[in-house]
């Protein structure tokens, strides 16, 4: 089992000793053209978690390829890509210039306008200029993620990111007006846990496609969780705000879970919340 990042949850150039502590870093969402994102407030904390509305900030597709990209990649950890647009063929264009990563379609960031073209639609685009691997970002809110996971498994996905933030809203204590400058933005943190384990076992229910789990990942308790519902990796997001080392700490914590459990390795884990638990898969191995 991998531990990555979530995608902008670090900024592997600013904290290079972080990212090198991550089996791979995931890069913030590249887009064809520079944004500069949403407008102040851009964040704000809640009794559950954060709430996010960056806006994909992003140089764009061509400076980040010529200029970030090779820094990103001289840190020594495997690089994954994130990528975004607003129709088909500008997620196909930015995978075509791509090479030697993993790349991880965001088809579900809650701060921009939705994509006009379907999920399936987007893969089947990039899959067509790319052989590099495609992981499709999905979002919680879908009201059948189990469907949307196998549409893109159609169109030839080769792995899922699950879950992305949900839209949430914070009020100002004293006035009672959004805290954010958008008004909503997206929820991370421990309040999002159950739901990235719902999705999770759904989508490994149906697919048994490989999972980078993430959402509310805050010890090695809740990635040996994600991994029990079928998660093959784990990313971590809110808690690298708080904790640089948590990388470090989580796989420690990890360990000492599995160990707890009197298992070998947290692969002996996988997906046994779909067998009847653990005590199910024991003893079918005894």
């Amino acid at each position: 089992m991998r531990i990555l990042n979530a995608s902008g949850c670090l900024d592997a150039l600013t904290a290079p000793d972080v990212a090198r502590s991550l089996d791979a870093f995931v890069s913030k969402t590249v887009t064809p053209l520079p944004r500069e994102g949403n407008a102040p407030v851009r964040i704000a904390e809640t009794d559950v978690g954060m709430l996010n509305s960056i806006g994909l900030a992003n140089p764009g597709r061509d400076a980040f390829v010529a200029e970030a990209l090779p820094r990103l990649r001289a840190l020594g950890v495997p690089v994954w890509i994130s990528v975004g647009g607003f129709a088909a063929h500008e997620y196909a264009e930015t995978c075509a210039a791509l090479d030697d990563v993993t790349i991880e379609l965001n088809l579900s960031c809650p701060n921009v306008e939705e994509a006009a073209d379907t999920a399936a639609a987007i893969v089947a685009a990039c899959r067509a200029l790319t052989n590099l691997p495609l992981y499709a970002k999905l979002s919680p809110a879908n009201s059948d993620i189990a469907e949307v996971a196998r549409a893109v498994q159609g169109a030839g996905a080769d792995g899922l990111s699950l879950v992305n933030t949900m839209r949430g809203t914070a009020l100002d204590e004293e006035t009672l007006e959004p805290r954010l400058g958008t008004w909503s933005g997206g929820l991370s943190g421990p309040a999002l846990k159950p739901v990235a384990l719902a999705a999770v076992y759904a989508c490994w229910r149906a697919t048994r496609m490989p999972i980078v789990g993430m959402g509310g990942v805050m010890t090695g308790r809740d990635a040996l969780e994600l991994v029990a519902v079928g998660a093959q990796d784990v990313a971590l997001g809110t808690v690298l705000f708080r904790d640089p080392e948590a990388p470090q700490r989580v796989r420690a914590e990890l360990a000492a879970e599995v160990a707890a459990l009197g298992v070998a390795d947290v692969d002996d884990v996988h997906g046994v919340a779909h067998e009847g638990g653990l005590s199910a898969r024991l003893s079918l191995t005894r």
